[in-house]
């Protein structure tokens, strides 16, 4: 897109230099000719950032010159304010809406400026691909959700936003309805929606380019009988152009991260088991890129169970890949000798060197005995667990370890303790500290607070547990960061 501040610029520059060195008129009949006026008779007139100049900036500037009162350098220097005015304008809001970094913000801001440039006070939006290829949604502006509800009764064909978005013919450059009401061929349930909601006009306009294709429409309402001027359905036509780029763009990018959500997904347990004694509950978040962070639990023989989490370094396919791979080799691992920690993450750790001597990771593995309310857990350069009970709120202590695949030969201690009843275990990766943005002292002492704060009538579900821990420590949530951490809490609360 044409830088709209540097045109304007360049013309409020030439004017001036114009007005000191040849005076007024000479300048705009070098700059901007006009073929009304008989001393500026270009056959072909040129176009400034797209406006077309026979487009009429203001209704006190259409008039011929003749019938203009004044001097023409007055009347001609009105003309250019006007055009620097509606050129401001247009770069003013298409930089409020480049700044949009997520497709929610870009759509209202889209929706709010086209509103102002065609003069309504309501509007509508419909986000619909025309390659079915990415997200849909439907936004109202000035309308609650009741209305659009009653919107969305009315026949699709009924209405101009319908017949835009089919893609029908004479609606690539919008359509008016200047008096709905006025309509003998009105669908009468469109007469009714609209009476109730007490809208009498509408203009609607596409949302499409040749290289995004149709991404959907926006139609704006009017409380009373009218339609937007020529030269305000041109700026619009060309913020909308622009702005279906910008959420082209938006569109592939929230594809992606879907993908890649849903991929994680996949990777990690569908559900987890139900074991006596134990109530476990699992979040997990994937960052904007997707990262390795991982979580398991699964069932061991005689009622007991394994519960692990990890993170692979990097993020990104190539990650996801690895926490894939890492997740099911612990499995096998977890399933043959379980009740010994350390021998599977030694395993663990030799798989990795062999297999992947370029990769690190981190991971904990804790073997549970819940009828016995006992716990025996080793890390490998991993967090330790938080407990929280009704009379302790503390991280276990564990043995200092370097990470999987640092070390020629991975090995030590495990740890044991014995969690009271009704007191439950957290588990979580780095990601939760990571993402916080504090000092690694500070996150620490950040999650103990933020558990520590869980009320006591949540403390009995591991569920609700979990989700006050990550809003606590999150609050603005994961879309809000710049970081690629992944974030995993595992809680598991013993009877």
């Amino acid at each position: 897109m044409l830088d709209i501040g540097l045109l304007v610029r360049v013309h409020v520059d030439t004017l001036i230099v114009a007005q000191n060195h040849m005076g007024v008129c000479d300048a705009i009949r070098r700059i901007v000719p006009v073929g009304k006026l008989a001393a500026m008779s270009a056959p072909h007139l040129p176009k400034v950032a797209g406006i077309d100049p026979e487009v009429p900036v203001s209704t006190h500037t259409s008039a011929p010159l003749t019938e203009v009162p004044g001097p023409p350098g007055a009347f001609i220097q009105d003309r250019l304010a006007g055009w620097v005015s509606d050129l401001t304008t247009l770069h003013e809001l298409t930089e409020r809406l480049a700044g949009t970094s997520t497709l929610d913000d870009a759509l209202d801001e889209l929706l709010r400026a086209g509103a102002a440039l065609v003069g309504a006070r309501r509007g509508l939006l419909v986000l619909e691909p025309a390659n079915g290829a990415g997200p849909s949604s439907v936004l109202g502006l000035g309308l609650s959700h009741a209305e659009l509800g009653h919107l969305e009764t009315v026949p699709r064909a009924a209405t101009a936003l319908g017949r835009v978005l089919d893609g029908l013919p004479d609606t690539a450059a919008g359509v008016t309805s200047p008096d709905l009401l006025g309509e003998q061929d009105l669908d009468p349930r469109h007469r009714e929606v609209a009476t109730r909601l007490g809208y009498a006009a509408s203009y609607a306009l596409p949302l499409a380019s040749e290289a995004a294709g149709r991404l959907g429409a926006a139609v704006w309402l009017y409380d009373e009988p009218a339609e937007p001027a020529q030269k305000q359905r041109h700026l619009a036509g060309l913020y909308a152009r622009y702005a279906t780029e910008h959420l082209a763009r938006l569109v592939e990018l929230e594809r992606a991260r879907a993908d890649v959500a849903a991929v994680a997904e996949e990777l990690l347990p569908s559900r987890l088991p139900r074991i006596p004694g134990v109530q476990l509950a699992a979040r997990h978040r994937t960052g904007p890129r997707g990262g390795g962070d991982w979580y398991d639990a699964l069932p061991l023989p005689d009622r007991t169970l394994g519960l692990a989490v990890g993170s692979v370094g990097g993020s990104g396919p190539s990650a996801m890949a690895a926490m894939g791979r890492l997740r099911a080799s612990l499995r096998a691992y977890a399933v043959m000798e379980g009740e010994d920690p350390v021998a599977v993450l030694s395993d663990l750790e030799l798989l990795l060197r062999l297999t992947e001597p370029a990769r690190t990771a981190t991971a904990l593995f804790a073997y549970c005995e819940p009828a016995a309310r006992k716990v025996v857990l080793a890390g490998a350069g991993h967090t330790p667990p938080l407990v929280l009970g009704e009379r302790r709120c503390e991280f276990v202590e564990t043995t200092l370890s370097a990470p999987l695949g640092m070390l020629a030969c991975w090995e030590a201690p495990s740890v044991e303790f014995s969690p009271a009843p009704g007191e439950t275990v957290l588990l979580y990766t780095d990601g939760l500290l990571r993402r916080t943005g504090d000092p690694v002292d500070r996150a620490f002492a950040r999650l103990h607070s933020a558990a520590a704060s869980v009320p006591k009538t949540e403390r009995h579900d591991p569920a609700a547990v979990a989700d006050h821990v990550l809003c606590v420590m999150l609050p603005d949530g994961l879309d809000r960061s710049d970081s690629a951490e992944d974030v995993v809490i595992l809680a598991a609360r013993f009877d």
